[in-house]
């Protein structure tokens, strides 16, 4: 590992600096303002030479440049982090790209996760219940230890946010109920349940939400490895 102050860090972050991607990112929701247009891989590999740093992490947030709050997310030690912090980085949200890898990277590693998945679903500010959403998918695929059952008491709010038309939180609803749906046959179950419900809705969002959720969780694909899956977890109890 390297020891660097902030300072150096950005030295180092507009060496890799790449303008010619910034426009091409711009087409894809992701904001151009303080963009260096350094790519995630290259910045995880940066990140990596540098370790967990919960200090350097918040100045490096403070700089407002989307690379370096990108890299912020790597190296901060999520036992460190502080409700504080969580509720202050969400509002600071102005792009999917951030909003994602920071509740993939961070937020769904805090001790506060599940708690803000609750709150921030229900907010009105577009990237903040995306947050909301997108830290739910996180901790339905990264939470190994958690009981099946438990992601049940999300699956209402999802139905009742299905109706919000805006395309970053839409997705994120849709790209919750999917991982739900994906983790186990039982989920799966009660996902296309929901997303059944969710296609009866007086809504144009609730109708994509559902029609993309169902095509996904009824596939073959999907439907042979939860059965794969659920064979291995019953030999594995068998022995």
């Amino acid at each position: 590992m390297i020891i660097l102050d902030c300072d150096e860090v950005i030295k180092k972050l507009k060496s890799m600096e790449n303008p010619s991607a910034v426009q091409p990112m711009a087409k894809y929701g992701i904001n151009p303002k303080n963009n260096l247009g350094i790519t995630v891989t290259n910045i995880i590999k940066f990140s990596k030479t540098i370790g967990k740093d919960h200090q350097l992490a918040q100045e490096l947030w403070s700089t407002e440049i989307r690379d370096a709050r990108l890299l912020a997310c790597l190296i901060d030690d999520p036992k460190l982090v502080t409700e504080k912090q969580l509720e202050s980085w969400v509002m600071d949200f102005n792009s999917w790209d951030l909003c994602d890898h920071c509740c993939g990277h961070l937020f769904d590693k805090t001790e506060f996760a599940y708690n803000k998945v609750q709150e921030w679903s229900s907010k009105d500010e577009e990237f903040v219940k995306r947050a909301g959403f997108a830290l739910l998918a996180f901790l339905v695929l990264h939470d190994k230890k958690k009981n099946d059952e438990e992601f049940l008491k999300y699956l209402p709010m999802i139905k009742r946010e299905a109706v919000d038309e805006r395309n970053y939180v839409k997705k994120a609803v849709n790209w919750a109920l999917r991982h739900i749906g994906k983790r186990s046959q039982f989920l799966n179950k009660k996902a296309i349940k929901v997303a059944e419900e969710i296609k009866k809705m007086d809504s144009k969002a609730a109708r994509w939400i559902a029609a993309d959720a169902l095509r996904e969780l009824t596939s073959e694909k999907v439907q042979d490895r939860l059965r794969k899956k659920n064979q291995k977890l019953s030999a594995g109890k068998n022995r």
